[in-house]
């Protein structure tokens, strides 16, 4: 394994920096610097960005740097320092707004079914910025649908997980036959086949509801993440421009 790139290293320690802040600062930073749906009165127009440096807990930190320092640091070293960080915040950005996107479909879908069973918008949205529901919405949507629609609504999203899994699928098309393995399953795939496969079980997970992974997690930023780094990698090949430097 090749020694942690200058470019990979400071993303690791601002990430750890952020995390222990947020430890001391609590509900206050992850409210402030989380990734709210955008009607939500919590959101702010940095928060796109700045959700990529916040984590939930220990564990998830964890995996998202020990991913970005096993992977990235080979794609620094081929690629420099620029090209990575660009590749690595375009994979974020893309990983929230398809995060947003899908939000969106989920909240107006229960909103658009709610407001045709005879209660006002207006009074919808008043109860769900304080943080409520009225409890008769239930009896309307469908359980899933009446989970989807809150939590798109109230529910913060965090994590450099949307980059990393962009990371992932440059890792992929650059070392294509390079090992790897999933924790429970000790048998080495080659990255052509591993990283399809856990992208494929992200939306699969985001589509039907049912998490492989468990629960609490954004499956469609995972994907989202994995499109834009899909697409760059595409477009920087189409024009063989994968193996260029940006120095």
């Amino acid at each position: 394994m090749r020694n942690v790139t200058e470019t990979v290293k400071q993303l690791i320690i601002i990430n750890i920096i952020f995390y222990i802040g947020t430890q001391f600062l609590g509900d206050v930073a992850y409210k402030f610097l989380s990734l709210y749906y955008p009607e939500n009165p919590d959101f702010k127009f940095w928060q796109p960005v700045s959700h990529m440096f916040m984590h939930g807990n220990l564990m998830h930190i964890f995996f998202n740097m020990f991913a970005l320092f096993s992977f990235g640091s080979a794609l620094e070293h081929y690629w420099g320092a620029k090209k990575f960080l660009f590749f690595y915040i375009s994979c974020g950005l893309g990983a929230a707004l398809i995060h947003i996107l899908s939000n969106y479909y989920f909240f107006h879908d229960g909103l658009n079914t709610l407001v045709a069973n005879g209660i006002p918008k207006e009074e919808i949205m008043k109860i769900l910025s304080e943080g409520k529901f009225d409890t008769k919405w239930q009896q309307i949507l469908p359980k899933s649908d009446f989970e989807s629609f809150i939590s798109s609504f109230v529910t913060p999203a965090v994590g450099a997980s949307g980059a990393i899994y962009g990371i992932l699928v440059a890792f992929a098309f650059m070392f294509p036959d390079a090992e790897l393995a999933l924790m429970f399953i000790p048998i080495p795939i080659k990255a052509k086949y591993f990283v399809p496969v856990i992208v494929a079980l992200d939306l699969f997970s985001g589509v039907t509801g049912f998490s492989v992974f468990g629960g609490g997690i954004a499956h469609f930023a995972h994907v989202g993440g994995a499109f834009v780094g899909f697409m760059m990698m595409w477009y920087w090949k189409k024009g063989q421009n994968h193996a260029n430097r940006w120095d």
